[in-house]
């Protein structure tokens, strides 16, 4: 498994039967996904924030918020591979929070605490530049 999630924090959103059940008792399938979340979530916040340390963190240094929207999209993913006419509606309606709150991080809508910024070109911290400088055109004027 990734070092970000651990087998211990999934207790927080699922039973361990029902996890057990879905993955078969098959530990790749839940590191499979787990990737796939992590990758998932990068592509949001890559544009502002430094995701190799993000996503490198352990223990009680991980992000409260991003290791839960972590593992709803795990789940989610997980769930999908299964029967679609039983899909939990919980699971997609957390997918849908997870996916939206990342929109809002990634426009800059919502600023979380305690995550790393990326150096921009200049060096400064922020990732890529929000600033753009624009004018008229020129205008040609006879008197």
């Amino acid at each position: 498994m990734s070092a970000f999630i651990t087998l211990s924090d999934y207790d927080a959103a699922i039973h361990a039967e029902i996890l057990n059940a879905v993955t078969r008792q098959d530990d790749a399938i839940l590191e499979i996904m787990e990737d796939q979340a992590v990758e998932e979530m990068k592509g949001y916040l890559s544009a502002r924030y430094d995701t190799d340390d993000i996503f490198s963190q352990t223990g009680d240094d991980r992000h409260q918020l991003i290791k839960m929207f972590c593992i709803d999209i795990t789940l989610y993913h997980l769930h999908s591979i299964h029967n679609p006419q039983k899909f939990p509606q919980v699971r997609i309606d957390r997918y849908n929070r997870a996916i939206e709150w990342l929109k809002g991080v990634q426009k800059g809508d919502i600023n979380p605490d305690g995550l790393t910024l990326k150096e921009n070109a200049d060096g400064d911290q922020g990732g890529a530049t929000s600033f753009s400088m624009d004018s008229n055109q020129k205008r040609i004027n006879h008197f």
